[in-house]
């Protein structure tokens, strides 16, 4: 009996750790309301595009127009989605397009970033947004 419950102690022991680490994970890394491809597909869907083209370089456009490649990324790497759409731009000889991904209210301070680097730079670059509605709780 004594061994049975020395089983069954280190099993919950086990057990609440696992759920503490995950929880400490997801409360860490959970930093996005939905993963980027969620947003890509509704977005791409409208659009009449198509997701994830690999390229001839092996680099993948994240939605592809009949007139665009677009870049989809979160605000927060407004910089790098910048390199990222003139890159899919070159491979696919189509317009870059920037689609910035705005989760929060203070998002937008990334959106006016980007515009200030392409007006400033006479960038080729189209850029878009999508947001969730506000939640009505």
């Amino acid at each position: 009996m004594k061994k049975l419950r020395s089983i069954i102690h280190f099993s919950i022991i086990t057990i609440l750790l696992t759920l503490a680490t995950t929880s400490i994970r997801t409360l860490l890394f959970a930093e996005h309301l939905h993963p980027e491809k969620y947003y890509q597909n509704i977005w791409c869907a409208e659009k009449q595009g198509k997701t994830e083209q690999v390229l001839s370089d092996k680099t993948r456009c994240d939605c592809l127009t009949d007139n665009y490649a677009i870049e989809v990324d979160f605000a927060p790497k407004w910089a790098e989605s910048i390199g990222q759409a003139l890159h899919y731009s070159i491979m696919t000889g189509k317009s870059p397009g920037i689609l910035l991904i705005i989760e929060k209210e203070k998002d937008w301070k990334y959106y006016h970033r980007v515009r200030k680097i392409i007006e400033s730079y006479k960038l080729p670059v189209t850029v878009w947004t999508i947001s969730l509605p506000a939640s009505s709780d």
